[in-house]
């Protein structure tokens, strides 16, 4: 059951992952690229957020893994 935890946030990690690449490919992205030289805060904080829940899912589902 300990389990469930760090899976769901591997899975979502990856998901908001999908999410953020998907909207820095957005119409609004390429407006605030043209004028900024960079993505949306949104898009850009859905990908850092994303890649940390990854990587913490990740690191804690292989302790997991090992301890069991």
């Amino acid at each position: 059951m300990n389990i469930i935890v760090p899976v769901a946030l591997l899975v979502g990690g990856v998901v908001l992952m999908s999410f953020g690449i998907n909207a820095t490919n957005s119409f609004s992205s390429d407006v605030s690229r043209f004028f900024t030289g960079s993505p949306t805060d949104k898009a850009v904080w859905m990908l850092i957020v994303g890649a940390v829940a990854t990587v913490i899912g990740f690191v804690w589902t292989l302790r997991y893994w090992k301890q069991a």
